[in-house]
């Protein structure tokens, strides 16, 4: 294998093999964790070109990426999208392992059958209730009809469907064992996630924090929780649940943190590769891809990545009027 091409390892001997690639920073939603109300997004002339996206997906399958999740944003408003996703599912089984996709449902209907068809098999959908004056109230636009009608028209497809709720202190805590409990009688997996401190919004997250730890003190009063061994290739620790039959996800940034056996790496929509969620680390993959040699400036730009990316990242949450840890919304890093 010759240098070029070598496999991304980074300076803490980790492997890097997940690729999480924003198509847009855009959403349909704007839910008040994530974003403000009048959120401003980038300019169009900004944003990757569907074939620079399909050339840098290219390139990181090179250097040995076998899991690509797209994001967004909202990664099905995006228009001609599905050409994106059929390109690259034709690499699966070429290099290519697993394409899947996280998203906010209120498109699924239209896509769910598409998806399959393209070769993804599971994808992540970002529910936080079942309530839909609750629903209206953290997303600001009462879509929750849509996001069921997604979830059914992906079950039907045969998409194997995760559903992703953050834990909101004062929000929905006393509904999250209900939410478990319906995902998994759907045959959904269910995976809880603390709040995360990125960009700012109206409101200070502290009001909201819940620890996941506290969560799960109060589902394990409710259920039998054993510990598995099931890996996704994500950050989650997996639990079965005894009662519902289902495997459910903690995902603990703050309190418990999994950079360890960090595999992945984030790519924004505008081409910027941030080797942490975390982190300020950044490299230019736009400029790469627009240079006079693009083959080689990807090249160089990923082994620089692997020279920057941090052993961990720093998320704390533990203070009123604390700033965010980074400037950058959720949306625009790509989930």
């Amino acid at each position: 294998m010759t240098s070029s091409l070598a496999p991304l390892v980074d300076q803490f001997q980790r492997r890097i093999t997940y690729l999480r690639l924003s198509v847009t920073d855009r959403c349909d939603l704007r839910c008040s964790y994530c974003m403000p109300e009048r959120m401003t997004f980038l300019p169009r002339k900004d944003v990757l070109s569907l074939e620079e996206l399909h050339k840098l997906a290219l390139g990181f399958i090179d250097r040995g990426i076998t899991k690509i999740r797209l994001t967004g944003g909202e990664p099905l408003v995006r228009r001609d999208m599905m050409e994106l996703v059929r390109a690259l599912g034709r690499k699966i089984g070429s290099g290519l392992e697993e394409l899947t996709l996280t998203t906010n449902g209120t498109r699924l209907n239209e896509f769910a059958e598409d998806l399959f068809a393209a070769g993804v098999r599971r994808i992540n959908v970002s529910l936080d209730t079942l309530d839909r004056a609750k629903f209206a109230q953290l997303a600001r636009r009462d879509s929750l009809p849509q996001v069921l009608e997604g979830l059914a028209a992906a079950k039907a497809a045969g998409l194997r469907v995760k559903l992703n709720t953050v834990a909101l202190k004062g929000i929905n805590e006393g509904e999250i064992a209900d939410l478990v409990a319906w995902a998994h009688a759907q045959g959904f997996e269910a995976t809880l996630i603390e709040v995360m401190p990125l960009g700012d919004v109206e409101e200070d997250r502290i009001d909201h924090y819940l620890p996941l730890i506290a969560v799960q003190d109060d589902l394990e009063r409710r259920w039998t929780l054993a510990a598995s061994d099931h890996r996704s290739g994500g950050p989650a620790r997996y639990f079965d649940v005894k009662e519902t039959g289902g495997r459910l996800g903690l995902i603990t940034p703050l309190t418990n943190n999994f950079c360890e056996g960090c595999n992945r790496i984030r790519v924004t929509a505008t081409g910027q590769l941030f080797a942490c969620l975390g982190g300020s680390e950044q490299v230019d993959l736009r400029a790469a891809l627009r240079s006079q040699d693009p083959q080689a400036a990807l090249a160089e730009g990923l082994d620089t990545a692997m020279k920057i990316k941090p052993a961990r990242h720093n998320f704390a949450i533990d203070s009123r009027g604390q700033a965010p840890a980074l400037a950058r919304h959720m949306s625009m890093t790509g989930g």
